[in-house]
């Protein structure tokens, strides 16, 4: 087993070393060398030349090495060196050289062969290291006691115990650092009952509070279950870090002992606590959380709360749902709206099955919650929506009526569609309009959907016919633009303002053609220039051919009457920038409205180009030095000039 751990150790060293050789050999300064050229470096060769030398002893050392790496130890520059050697070679002299240096050396001389004795694991040195633990060296004493620590075993353990009750702080400290690794290393092979006896001997010892806080944890998660009383001895503790360590470690064990331990904590605690516990019982992601916490929920000061509602949206569990409809029914609109995420996050189909049951059974305000969230979780609950939507409840039938929009499915959409066509009032309407698109989003055939909304506008009202227009803007697809091409033909004012707005903000560019023809149409009105507006933030965002962009910047130079018009479609430019674009860019300058504007998008263009055709750059910073002889963009052109000399 020593060896093993030597060998994996000295297979450590050959990765740092092949580290080192690359650098080195990128610099030409290093060749691999065999043993006896290492020896000779070793008694001959330059401070430096001995040190890789050490590094690849790492890797090819035996016991013929040995002494020579023992004489580097009392040797400030290269004991380090030497001694990544000595713990890698995997024979016994090495332990005996450090342990020779243990007794000899002093100072950083004597912690490094300490701490290499520690690497080695060498139960031999257990007598030195003792010594030393008992020493006035403050560092020598830190890390005999890890050393001791990581070599183990109960000679080891015995020392360490001695010096766990020593009037020496020092050694106090380092006995306990050590005993906790050895604790750690009984842990993990599974013998647990000792490793938490060990942990208690620290945790009840006089040393520093970081050593006691981490044997507290150490025995609280060897005992597991058993454990618990610990836990909550931490829980009730005034010191802020115990109770934080208590929280922690809470996270780690599982059982339900621990689990009750914690629920039992949330009466007496202060609401701060309580409100972590509680955060802590459901990061412990239990299948049920204690009555205490859904009480907590009920019954709690407003912090604690809080924290239940928040654990309840994570866990979820059917006997919360009441608590959580009855707080989002609340008054409190911070708990409410803490109530409702909840609901909607809570996971789980047994979450949506419990909810859809409940429809028949809430009333009131709770109610109309309960269909806010099923809507909201997109729950199949249309039947049960549709029959509360016919019922005579009018905040349930708006709230089903928003629901529907979200869980509807496409044979019911009529209902949807009559709701809008059948709308009396603002109100009414804006909310059905919000259902019905909520819908149609949603559809998977958008374009057949489309149709049912073109059909349904025959014979709607004009304020119904706007509604459907903005649902189809929402919607897009041919089918859709194809309607709306139809409404803003029609010699109506308010169905071209809805219509025109809803192009100029339509996400694709098979509404150019469409906004071009209003823009271009004899009627002279407020629509020509939104859509000629929404025409050119196609051209500037939407993806196209270089070709068709420029096509569209000449449709809008030709049309567009007002500066800032002229404005947005140089910008167009900026999207295909190119020899003929710059010299485009370029032909505006002498225009006193468009020339600053012209000048920006001439040096926006050529800084692009100017390594794909810098003859084009430079002659286009000549035009704007021209143009703007002083200024910022006249300094960004005499860069690009001087970078094409």
């Amino acid at each position: 087993m020593a060896r093993f751990s030597l060998l994996f150790r000295q297979a450590a060293a050959v990765g740092m070393l092949l580290a080192v050789c690359g650098v080195a050999r990128a610099a030409g300064e290093l060749k691999l060398q065999t043993e006896p050229e290492l020896l000779k470096t070793l008694r001959e060769g330059s401070a430096a030349e001995k040190a890789l030398a050490c590094k690849q002893l790492a890797i090819v050392g035996n016991a013929e090495c040995i002494p020579e790496l023992a004489k580097l130890l009392s040797d400030e520059q290269l004991s380090s060196w030497s001694r990544i050697a000595l713990e890698a070679i995997p024979d016994t002299a090495c332990d005996t050289v450090l342990i020779d240096g243990a007794k000899t050396l002093r100072g950083k001389l004597l912690v490094g062969v300490i701490n290499s004795l520690g690497v080695r694991r060498s139960s031999a040195a257990v007598d030195v290291l003792t010594v030393k633990l008992k020493g006035d060296d403050a560092d020598a004493i830190a890390a005999a006691g890890v050393a001791l620590g990581k070599i183990g075993g109960d000679k080891a353990t015995s020392a360490l115990r001695e010096s766990l009750a020593s009037s020496n702080r020092d050694a106090r400290n380092a006995a306990a650092e050590g005993y906790i690794l050895c604790a750690e290393r009984l842990n993990a092979s599974g013998k647990k009952n000792d490793a938490a006896s060990l942990y208690n001997r620290v945790r009840t010892a006089d040393v520093s509070k970081q050593h006691l806080l981490e044997a507290t944890r150490g025995e609280i998660v060897a005992k597991g279950n058993d454990g618990a009383a610990l836990l909550v001895e931490q829980l009730k503790s005034h010191d802020r870090k115990r109770f934080n360590l208590g929280l922690k470690v809470s996270r780690e064990l599982a059982g339900q002992k621990v689990t009750d331990a914690l629920a039992a904590e949330l009466k007496d605690a202060p609401a701060e606590r309580a409100a972590l516990i509680i955060t802590a019982l459901g990061d412990r992601a239990t299948d049920k959380l204690p009555a205490a916490v859904v009480d907590a929920a009920q019954h709690g000061e407003k912090p604690i709360k809080l924290a239940a509602i928040e654990v309840f949206g994570r866990v979820g569990q059917g006997a919360m749902v009441p608590a959580l409809l009855e707080i989002a029914a609340g008054d409190d609109t911070e708990l409410a709206a803490a109530a409702k995420t909840a609901l909607d996050k809570m996971p789980g189909t047994q979450a949506d099955s419990d909810l859809v049951h409940r429809l028949s059974s809430t009333h009131g305000k709770s109610l109309d919650v309960l269909i806010h969230v099923i809507g909201q979780r997109r729950i199949d609950a249309v039947k049960d929506l549709i029959e509360i939507y016919h019922g005579s409840d009018e905040s349930a039938r708006n709230a089903a009526l928003l629901a529907l929009g979200s869980t509807i499915e496409p044979q019911d959409l009529p209902l949807l569609i009559k709701e809008v066509k059948a709308s009396q009032n603002t109100q009414d309407g804006d909310r059905a309009e919000k259902a019905l698109q909520t819908a149609c989003v949603r559809m998977p055939d958008r374009e057949a959907t489309a149709g049912q909304l073109a059909e349904a506008m025959g014979g709607a009202s004009t304020e119904s016919k706007a509604r459907f227009l903005r649902i189809l803007g929402a919607m897009g697809g041919p089918k859709a633009l194809a309607t709306i091409a139809v409404a803003v033909r029609e010699n109506d004012p308010e169905l071209r303002d809805v219509g025109t707005q809803v192009l100029g903000q339509w996400m694709t560019a098979d509404a150019a053609p469409l906004l071009l023809e209003i823009a271009k149409s004899p009627a002279q009105d407020k629509f020509q220039g939104r859509a000629l507006r929404g025409y050119l933030r196609i051209a500037r965002q939407q993806k196209m051919p270089d070709a068709e962009r420029l096509g569209m910047f000449r449709e809008g130079m030709e049309i567009s009457k007002r500066a800032e018009d002229r404005q947005l479609t140089l910008d167009i430019l900026k999207r295909c920038p190119s020899a003929e674009t710059v010299q485009l860019a370029s032909s505006y300058m002498e225009d006193k409205q468009l020339r600053q504007h012209a000048v920006e998008t001439a040096i926006f263009i050529a800084e692009k180009i100017k390594d794909k055709d810098p003859t084009a750059a430079k002659l286009a910073a000549e035009k704007v030095l021209k143009a703007e002889p002083t200024g910022k963009l006249a300094d960004r052109a005499r860069a690009l000039t001087r970078a094409q000399q």
